[in-house]
């Protein structure tokens, strides 16, 4: 098992993982435009992509994106995004591990917390990310969406 950031090649390997992730999502723009948000996430120190591989496969992925702040003494928090497993590799810890990763990272810059979201009913997701070591009780999201056009 290795976990590092998604390499910029990998764009493709990425895009198929997602499909585990939601498998009715919108479906993408141009490819052209799909590169170039491939590239400003890649170029952007505050933001990463991790991925954890299996004989050189990528099998689960998180994104984390560090937000610079005026309070907690300036420290940074960092949230976590579009944490995925393959379907046929869930269950053996991977997620467990790269969240872990990913955190370490965020440690490692400074961050005064970690935030995540799922949007998941299912006591065993909500059970998995309390076992990475977030803590579901400690503060309320609030999401607003566009209005449907």
């Amino acid at each position: 098992m290795d976990i590092r950031s998604v390499g910029a090649s990998e764009l493709d390997a990425l895009l198929a993982l997602y499909q585990h992730l939601h498998p009715e999502d919108q479906p993408l723009p141009a490819r052209d435009q799909v590169e170039a948000v491939w590239q400003a996430i890649i170029a952007n120190p505050a933001q990463q992509c991790f991925g954890l591989y299996r004989d050189a496969q990528l099998v689960a992925s998180c994104s984390i994106n560090l937000v610079a702040n005026l309070t907690r003494g300036c420290r940074p928090f960092a949230l976590i995004e579009n944490v995925v497993t393959h379907s046929e590799h869930r269950g053996r810890g991977y997620g467990q591990a790269l969240l872990a990763h990913a955190q370490a990272f965020a440690w490692g810059q400074g961050c005064y917390k970690v935030m995540l979201m799922t949007s998941s009913k299912d006591p065993a997701t909500l059970r998995f990310y309390e076992s990475a070591g977030f803590d579901r009780h400690n503060k309320q999201a609030f999401i607003a969406k566009p209005p449907a056009c």
